[in-house]
């Protein structure tokens, strides 16, 4: 069976029953298994807001102070990936909620001006090949532990490319919008090295979508195949997406 690993952002959330409808097509595909890895930037937000925090971002990344981060582990690796396993319960499946260290995963710190945000940067034994086997649908938030135990707040893109690499599985991207856009706002069909380079430095690609195509590069580079930037505002894309079609915008190595 096809292992599929499908990242969602926390946006999913703030929209009525957009989760349910994407576990909803998920619980459709009978031969194949599914990792789910997600993150909740605007939980996260409005949690820190609310405890007085400043929220900061650093070429697309949260600065994550060690102050801030039991409200940013309790938004995304609590209320986030509850409200996500609700869902999931919902439309049939058998969800289990898990940190990056259980999916297999290895942490450690980014950048010193970054606090606790961490990079993908090792393996240590995961829990998914059994989880699949028992035909369980794991739900991985961006939380993750260095071997020192330190937790950290890890880019949910990384998270997700990590664990394809890991599962040797097919990766999509499910963002807010139905493609990488060029300069007139239009949708790319697909994109190379050199291409996505140029829209960089040109400006057209930037902050969390820059930092998405550059994750979804490195990940078609290891897998050796294409990785997909699709819309979860239309479940029926996934649907496309699962059977072959191509929709959105394909990353290739």
């Amino acid at each position: 069976m096809k292992t599929w690993v499908i990242k969602i952002g926390g946006a999913v959330l703030n929209t009525a029953d957009a989760a349910k409808a994407l576990f909803d097509v998920l619980a459709s595909q009978e031969h194949a298994n599914f990792v789910i890895v997600h993150g909740g930037g605007a939980l996260v937000d409005a949690w820190l807001k609310e405890a007085g925090f400043v929220t900061a971002k650093h070429q697309g990344l949260r600065i994550s102070p060690n102050e801030q981060m039991p409200y940013i582990v309790g938004a995304l690796a609590g209320c986030a990936n509850k409200q996500l396993m609700s869902q999931a319960i919902g439309a049939g499946h058998k969800p289990i909620g898990l940190s990056l260290y259980e999916a297999g995963v290895v942490v450690s710190e980014k950048l010193k001006v970054l606090g606790q945000v961490g990079q993908c940067s090792g393996s240590c034994h995961s829990v998914l090949p059994s989880l699949l086997e028992q035909g369980r649908l794991p739900l991985v938030s961006s939380i993750g532990f260095g071997e020192d135990g330190q937790w950290y707040n890890v880019n949910a893109d990384e998270a997700a490319a990590a664990i394809a690499k890991e599962l040797n599985a097919e990766l999509i991207f499910m963002t807010d919008v139905e493609a990488v856009l060029d300069a007139n706002k239009q949708p790319l069909h697909q994109l190379n090295t050199q291409q996505i380079d140029t829209l960089i430095l040109e400006g057209v690609i930037q902050g969390g979508m820059e930092v998405k195509v550059k994750t979804s590069l490195l990940a078609a580079q290891h897998l050796r195949r294409g990785v997909y930037i699709s819309s979860w505002l239309k479940p029926e894309n996934l649907v496309a997406l699962l059977q072959g079609e191509h929709v959105g915008t394909k990353i290739t190595p």
